[in-house]
């Protein structure tokens, strides 16, 4: 991922690329000839040499405290690739450093910057879905050999989970969740999880590294119908529901359902990733919150650990115990 925002940034009007690290000698070397800024292979020294304004932290997850709060420590506005950490108090002591520095931190969390997904949310902040039923996210495809440190649920999921909850605006109260082991050595590489938010809707998340063909799907169900967002294609559609309006039951959902128009959204096509890093440079150089921010970040990898735990203990997880697991670590 490093390279790839290497790319964007090198491209970025108003950001100069100062410096980059990586512990690859080989890699430091190409790198750093192709974009014609200082390389090194120690980030201690790197942030000791260099006058950093911003650093992107996009190293194996193991190590996300250690560099985050190098950086952080040097007066550093810090992007983190998602996750924010390996743990929920490594994500709090990140969150915390930060606070302390006065400084950005802002989560990698990509999906958020999708067009299709921002557009997405648009339509439902204007209602047009009304009441929302169920939220269904499919990603899935070959199992990626980048990844050792993490499983599908940490590495994959927390994009849908923290998606989700944007879209839906509510918190979770339910999960359940299956996951299996069967070609990444170390960790679970497909997921089932269902959620129930305090809202009353429902969440279905299917997660894997062993399709064969890459699937990046999120289907928004609701009382005028269903839209359905692609994250590859970054299309939208909307299927309406011919019987929303104008009969409506008393207590204001649909009596029936009937298939009705299917209309597609124009969708003005991006990198997300260049939207990413437009939007962490735009809070750094104007303040302000980023678009997601530590906590974001946290609440993230807190209901995929949940979502771990319900599978490892084969049992649904909820009310008190779930909120335990969600709220921030003590001390």
């Amino acid at each position: 991922m490093g390279r790839n925002h290497l790319r964007v940034l090198g491209d970025l009007e108003h950001a100069e690329l100062a410096a980059i690290c990586d512990v690859d000698p080989a890699v430091m070397s190409v790198a750093s000839r192709q974009h014609h800024v200082a390389g090194y292979t120690s980030w201690v020294e790197m942030f000791e040499r260099e006058r950093l304004d911003a650093a992107i932290v996009a190293v194996p997850t193991r190590f996300h405290l250690e560099v985050g709060l190098a950086a952080l420590e040097r007066g550093v506005h810090v992007l983190i690739e998602k996750p924010i950490a390996a743990g929920v108090d490594e994500g709090q002591q990140l969150i915390d450093a930060a606070r302390r520095a006065k400084r950005v931190l802002a989560i990698g969390h990509i999906e958020r910057f999708n067009p299709a997904v921002q557009e997405l949310q648009r339509h439902l902040e204007a209602g047009e879905l009304g009441r929302v039923f169920q939220v269904h996210a499919r990603r899935q495809g070959p199992f990626p050999a980048r990844i050792r440190d993490v499983g599908v649920v940490i590495d994959l999921a927390t994009h849908d989970l923290d998606v989700m909850c944007q879209l839906v605006g509510s918190n979770l109260s339910r999960v359940y969740a299956e996951t299996e082991q069967r070609i990444h050595t170390e960790h679970e590489d497909l997921l089932n999880a269902l959620l129930k938010f305090e809202s009353g809707a429902l969440g279905v998340l299917q997660v894997n590294w062993l399709t064969p063909t890459k699937i990046r799907e999120l289907s928004v169900l609701g009382e005028r119908g269903m839209f359905v967002a692609n994250y590859l294609t970054q299309e939208l559609t909307f299927n309406r529901n011919a019987d929303a309006e104008p009969r409506k039951a008393p207590h204001g959902t649909p009596k029936s359902v009937a298939e009705g128009e299917m209309i597609g959204y124009p969708v003005a096509k991006a990198e997300p990733l260049r939207l990413e890093l437009q939007s962490f440079l735009e809070t750094v150089r104007g303040g302000g919150r980023p678009t997601v921010d530590g906590e974001a970040g946290l609440r993230a990898l807190q209901m995929a650990l949940a979502l771990v735990a319900s599978a490892s203990q084969g049992r649904a997880i909820a009310g008190a115990e779930l909120a335990q697991l969600l709220s921030p670590p003590r001390g």
